[in-house]
């Protein structure tokens, strides 16, 4: 099996290096992705497989099917393919596109003798949309058993978790006077200015490992006028939903406060919940496995690094699922910079992309053939994730 495999992805290696090309050169942004799409369908269609436009209806999401020869488990791997404002693939969604495009495609030649089915989904959106969240939302992982992803970085790495996270945009209304007679009206950007000093004088009652960061987005037009409109945005990471519900309420909290303060009207909008992650280490050794048999070292993460943030944590609450890190360059260059957009698209990204597809693929071929795995996998995801009755904030 694994030489088949490997063999199978080494044929399309042209093919895949050129998908990763591609879609680095046409950068586009959340839910704007249609040519990063179309160039995954266009190859996914030469290697058979039958394309599902429109999935939650996103018109660049979609599913791409490869069916074995009687029912059995499904697996699919996750591809995303947006960029970022400004420095284009500076999270390296080329490579993760490119990956999970030739894991699924180089399973696909073994399923004409393997029950089950072989999902290449294609996810828009990572990068503040939350794509995966709204397909969840609309039941697309619905027919889904097993979800497979990984993430270029500058280490290898398994079972490496991720925070809880949304983001809060929030407006005041005012009362414009001339700044001679600041008494007469009603100031938005002081009661801007109060939330951000409000927040930072709770921070010591917040749980545990809460960060809360914020920008002013709007702060009025003239220095001799008092404003009447401001705005500001926040980004709030905690370690549980759990925790994420008692710090927003906190905020709503302060907001009042501060309303009451100023006079100011509030108005706040908070976005979608990216839930923390559950990778699943079962799924995560089997990966390492693979990896470590084309000479790849992977390591366990430290459980004092600063982590992110990523919808794949929704999809780890519905089912077994990993978001493994492969590395394509040193600690030296920092991801969602210029070094790293340059970086994703070297010949030392492209090698380690493909035995990264190639372990993916053995991986998914793992889980649909062998039983007592997929038990071990269900059992730990049955003990250690928890179950959320919803994910409302409110």
């Amino acid at each position: 099996m694994k030489e088949k495999i490997y063999l199978e992805i080494d044929n399309i290696k042209d093919e895949l290096l050129d998908l990763s090309r591609k879609i680095h050169e046409n950068p586009e942004l959340c839910f704007e992705e249609y040519k990063s799409s179309k160039f995954i369908k266009e190859l996914l269609k030469k290697h058979d497989f039958e394309i599902e436009e429109n999935s939650g209806g996103i018109e660049t999401a979609f599913k791409a099917r490869f069916k074995g020869n009687n029912k059995g488990p499904v697996v699919a791997f996750l591809a995303e393919y947006d960029a970022l404002p400004e420095i284009g693939h500076g999270c390296g969604h080329n490579l993760i596109a490119m990956v999970s495009t030739g894991a699924a495609i180089g399973l696909s030649k073994l399923m004409k003798d393997l029950p089950g089915e072989v999902i290449l989904m294609g996810t828009p959106a990572e990068e503040g949309g939350g794509g995966k969240i709204i397909l969840l939302e609309k039941g697309e992982f619905e027919d889904i058993d097993f979800s497979l992803m990984t993430h270029p970085s500058t280490q290898a790495l398994i079972g490496r978790g991720g925070l809880a996270t949304t983001g809060v945009d929030l407006e005041y209304k005012g009362l414009s006077a001339h700044s001679a007679a600041p008494e007469d009206g009603i100031n938005a950007l002081q009661a801007v200015i109060q939330t951000f000093n409000m927040i930072d004088s709770i921070r010591a009652q917040l749980p545990f490992k809460t960060n809360i960061n914020g920008i002013i987005t709007k702060g009025g037009n003239a220095a001799n006028i008092i404003p009447d409109y401001a705005s500001c945005r926040f980004s709030v990471r905690t370690r549980t939903f759990g925790d994420l519900k008692v710090v927003i309420n906190k905020i709503k909290n302060t907001i009042e406060a501060v309303e009451k303060l100023t006079g100011a009207e509030a108005k706040i909008n908070i976005g979608n919940v990216y839930t923390e992650r559950y990778p699943n280490i079962t799924i995560g050794e089997t990966y390492k496995k693979y990896m470590e048999d084309q000479k790849e070292k992977v390591d366990y993460p430290d459980p004092n690094a600063k982590i992110g943030s990523s919808d794949i944590g929704n999809v780890t609450l519905k089912m077994p699922a990993i978001h493994a890190y492969f590395k394509i360059t040193d600690k030296s260059i920092t991801s969602h910079s210029m070094d790293f957009t340059n970086a994703v698209i070297t010949d030392y990204a492209h090698e380690s992309a493909l035995k990264t597809s190639k372990a993916l693929s053995c991986t998914g071929y793992e889980i649909l053939t062998d039983e007592k795995l997929r038990e071990k996998i269900l059992q730990e995801y049955s003990k250690n994730v928890p179950k959320y009755d919803n994910l409302d904030l409110e």
